[in-house]
C-alpha cells in the first residue's frame, strides 16, 4: 500500500491509495461542499447543483455522459451530505484516464436554464416523497431541533420553499465559489497509476480557475437546549418511528474513535445491547445507535420503531440502557464490538470504492491520509477506560432532541 499526493498550480489536490494487488480502480471528486455552506435563501442548492453536474456540459449532453460512462464499464454516482458532496466511478484500471476526463469535464456543468427549470421539479418531487415515507422527515427535524440555528439543522434536500424560489443565476454563483480547485480533492484508490493521474488531472484541471479555498460557515460552539419532544402526524403510519440526538465528539477529536466502538456495543443492528433487549424480544421492529461526526460536532443518533403505543416505555428503556452503560462495560462486550469493527475495516479496505470514500474524506476535511493499518491501530489501542471517558463526557442519557413520526397523538408522547 503506497499514498502519495501532489497539488496542481490551480490549488487542486491530488491523492491516491495505491494497492498493487487490486483489480479495480476508484476515482473521485471530494467537493467540500453541502447544506452547512449554504444560507436560507439557496437551501439545498448543493444537492440540487449535484443532479444538474450530470446534466451535460457545453460539449456533452446528458445522455453522452451516461453512454460514455457505460462504455467504459463504470459504475459512477455521486451524493451529498451536510459537508461533502462526492462523485465517483469504479473502473478497470486501463479505463483510468477515461474515467477522470469525464469525471472533470461534469465537475464544470452548462446548468442550463431549461435542464435547471426541469430538474427543479424532480427535486420537488424528492423532497415531496421524502416526507411521505418512513421516517417521515423525523431525522431532518430531529437534527434541526438539535443544532437549532447553526446551519447543520439544515435539510440537505432544503425545503420545497427554498428550491421552489432558487433561481438559476444563485446556482451559477455558488457552483464558481464552491466548485473551485482549492476546494475540490481529487482522489483514487486501487490499482492506480499515479504519474499518469497527475498527467491526466493537469491536461483537465489544470486550467481550473484557481479561487481559493472556500471557507466554512459559522463554526460549531455548543448544541442548545433541547426543546420538548416533537410529534409529526402520520395517521396512516402502521408503525411509530423515533429518532433522539445527544451531543457527541466531533471529527477533530480523538474521542471519535472510541465513540464509535461504544455505539456498536450500545446499538450496532445485532448483537447490541438495544439489539438483544428490544429487538431480540419482539418489543420492537428495529433499535439502533450510531456517532455521527462533523467537522466540528458530533452526534449520537438513536433510532426506534415500534408499535405506537409501546413507543413512550421503549424510549425509556433505552435511556434506562445508557444509563446502566455508564455504570460499567464488560471486557467480553468492548472485545466483540472491537472485533467487529476490525472485520470492517479489513473487509473495507479491500475495497477500492470503500477505501476511496473513506481516503477522501479525512483528506478534504483534516488535510491527513489514514491507512488501513492507522485505523487497526487505533481500535487495538482501546480500552475499556476509553469508553467510559466518551459515556462520561457525552451521556447518552443527557439532554436529547427527540422527535417522533407516526400515529401518536399529542397526548400520548412522553415528555
Amino acid at each position: 500500500m503506497q499514498f502519495r499526493h501532489e497539488r496542481l498550480p490551480c490549488g487542486l489536490d491530488v491523492i491516491a491509495e495505491i494497492h498493487d494487488a487490486a483489480y479495480s480502480a476508484s476515482l473521485g471528486f471530494f467537493v467540500r461542499t453541502g447544506a452547512r455552506d449554504e444560507t436560507d435563501a439557496v437551501s439545498g442548492v448543493s444537492h440540487f447543483l449535484e443532479h444538474m453536474v450530470f446534466k451535460g456540459t457545453e460539449q456533452l449532453s446528458a445522455e453522452a455522459i451516461n453512454l460514455r460512462f457505460d462504455a467504459m464499464g463504470a459504475s459512477a454516482n455521486a451524493f451529498t451530505s451536510e459537508e461533502d458532496t462526492v462523485y465517483y466511478a469504479a473502473v478497470l484500471p486501463e479505463r483510468q484516464h477515461e474515467a477522470v476526463e469525464l469525471l472533470a469535464a461534469i465537475m464544470r456543468p452548462a446548468l442550463r436554464a431549461e435542464d435547471f427549470d426541469t430538474e427543479k421539479q424532480v427535486i420537488l418531487e424528492e423532497i415531496r416523497m421524502y416526507d411521505d415515507q418512513p421516517p417521515f422527515g423525523a431525522d431532518d427535524r430531529c437534527r434541526a431541533a438539535f443544532f437549532g440555528g447553526h446551519p447543520l439543522a439544515r435539510s440537505v434536500l432544503g425545503t420545497v420553499e427554498s428550491i421552489d424560489a432558487l433561481p438559476v443565476e444563485a446556482m451559477r454563483d455558488y457552483h464558481r465559489r464552491r466548485y473551485a480547485p482549492g476546494n475540490l480533492v481529487l482522489a483514487a484508490s486501487g490499482a492506480v497509476d499515479f504519474p499518469a493521474l497527475m498527467e491526466t488531472a493537469r491536461q483537465f484541471c489544470g486550467d481550473w480557475e484557481p479561487l481559493p479555498a472556500g471557507d466554512r460557515t459559522m463554526p460549531f460552539a455548543a448544541a442548545p437546549a433541547p426543546p420538548p419532544v416533537e410529534l409529526i402526524a402520520r395517521e396512516q403510519a402502521a408503525l411509530e418511528y423515533a429518532v433522539r440526538m445527544s451531543a457527541g465528539p466531533a471529527e477533530t477529536d480523538t474521542d471519535r474513535f472510541p465513540a464509535k466502538l461504544l455505539a456498536v456495543i450500545l446499538g450496532d443492528e445485532s448483537g447490541s445491547r438495544l439489539y438483544w433487549d428490544l429487538v431480540d424480544t419482539g418489543q420492537a421492529e428495529h433499535a439502533a445507535c450510531h456517532h455521527h461526526d462533523f467537522l466540528d460536532a458530533g452526534v449520537f443518533v438513536t433510532q426506534l420503531s415500534c408499535e405506537p403505543e409501546d413507543t413512550p416505555g421503549l424510549l425509556q428503556r433505552i435511556v434506562d440502557l445508557y444509563t446502566e452503560a455508564t455504570g460499567g462495560l464488560t471486557t467480553a462486550e468492548v472485545d466483540q464490538a472491537r472485533n467487529k469493527l476490525l472485520g470492517r475495516v479489513v473487509l473495507a479496505g479491500e475495497r477500492p470504492r470503500q477505501r476511496l470514500f473513506s481516503v477522501g474524506l479525512e483528506w478534504a476535511h483534516t488535510g491527513r491520509y489514514r491507512s488501513v493499518a492507522d485505523d487497526l491501530k487505533t481500535l487495538d489501542g482501546l480500552t475499556r477506560d476509553d469508553l467510559q471517558r466518551v459515556l462520561a463526557k457525552w451521556p447518552l442519557a443527557g439532554p436529547a432532541a427527540t422527535v417522533l413520526a407516526g400515529p401518536l397523538t399529542n397526548g400520548a408522547v412522553p415528555a
